[in-house]
């Protein structure tokens, strides 16, 4: 996949859930089992849209970055983000806290962190 694909897609997809948890986060988090039934933890989904918005700022900024050192680094950087999401939230489904939807979490944060990877080592190559 071209950088730039890769990048709007991944950009993408985190902008569509920042807008959600900001906007939407008692709809939202229903659905992983998580209920949202305080202005404590309706504040706390739409600070998370901060970080979410950022990495799909940084996607969408980066969007045009060349094949390179710095491209790698880009992508080794998405990479990690996407793995600990994959750990956070394996550990929020084992533990019962995401339950029903919430199991597509890992999924999508695994099928991000493998195409990270395979972004980052198609940096690496001459």
């Amino acid at each position: 996949m071209q950088n730039r694909t890769f990048l709007v897609v991944h950009g993408a997809i985190y902008s569509v859930f920042a807008i959600a948890l900001f906007f939407i986060p008692s709809l939202m988090w229903p659905m992983y089992g998580v209920q949202v039934n305080d202005q404590y933890a309706y504040f706390l989904s739409q600070h998370n849209s901060i970080f979410l918005g950022g990495i799909a700022a940084l996607s969408f900024l980066f969007r045009d970055i060349e094949k390179g050192e710095l491209s790698a680094k880009l992508f080794q950087g998405l990479m990690i983000t996407n793995i600990l999401g994959l750990i956070i939230t394996l550990y929020a489904c084992f533990k019962g806290i995401f339950v029903g939807f919430g199991w597509s979490d890992p999924a999508f944060f695994a099928l991000l962190t493998a195409l990270s990877f395979i972004q980052y080592k198609k940096q690496l190559q001459k």
